[in-house]
């Protein structure tokens, strides 16, 4: 199974923002306006100490100069893996306006009064799902994770506010790349890659396809 991608214009190096952040948003707010389902998804990739690597998607829930942020468990799998090895990559995949967007970067937890602002903004069903979930541990069955979930509504009934887990927060992948992709016709893909340099200053290279 391939898909042509259209031959149509792709991405120059005169089309780019002279940083990766100015970039990104105009990308996202493009994904966003073309209705593209949970523009927000992203691939999270992590290794273990012996560099064994694992994926899932997340949603993205903040960016700004500082890197990428998203939601989790500390004690889930990606959350040991990235603390431990706190090296991660992202992987936004645009495939419907052929993009994607390539992240990679150092892992740093975000700051506890961050966290506890974002998780006051959730619906309270996913507030409480923080508290019940141990995450990427062994369940014996589906009413093992409703009796957990029942157990933290009644600890945190109506009316009551619901902290944030202790083991629970964010973390910001701070890039040291940044990657835009854009299909073209016979796998001649543009490629953009902004990479900080050792004096902190961003370069933009065209990698090849």
């Amino acid at each position: 199974m391939r898909r042509e991608y259209a031959a149509e214009r792709g991405l120059s190096r005169a089309d780019l923002a002279p940083d990766w952040l100015t970039q990104f948003t105009r990308w996202f707010s493009d994904a966003v306006e073309a209705g593209l389902p949970e523009p927000n998804a992203m691939v999270v990739a992590t290794a273990d100490e012996r560099g064994r690597p694992s994926s899932r998607m997340v949603l993205l829930k903040e960016y700004d100069a500082r890197g990428f942020v998203f939601y989790t468990n500390y004690e889930s799998r990606k959350g040991r893996e990235a603390l431990a090895n706190p090296h991660a990559s992202l992987l936004f995949p645009w495939f419907a306006m052929q993009r994607q967007v390539v992240v990679c970067g150092r892992v740093e937890r975000v700051d506890r009064a961050e966290t506890e602002a974002y998780f006051a903004r959730r619906p309270r069903g996913s507030q409480l799902g923080a508290w019940a979930s141990p995450q990427s541990q062994v369940l014996a069955d589906r009413a093992e994770l409703e009796e957990r979930f029942a157990a933290a509504a009644k600890r945190f009934p109506p009316g009551t506010p619901v902290p944030a887990p202790p083991w629970w927060g964010g973390l910001r992948v701070v890039p040291e790349t940044v990657e835009f992709w854009h299909g073209r016709a016979s796998r001649l893909h543009d490629r953009f890659r902004y990479r900080r340099a050792d004096d902190g200053q961003w370069i933009v290279e065209r990698l090849a396809p």
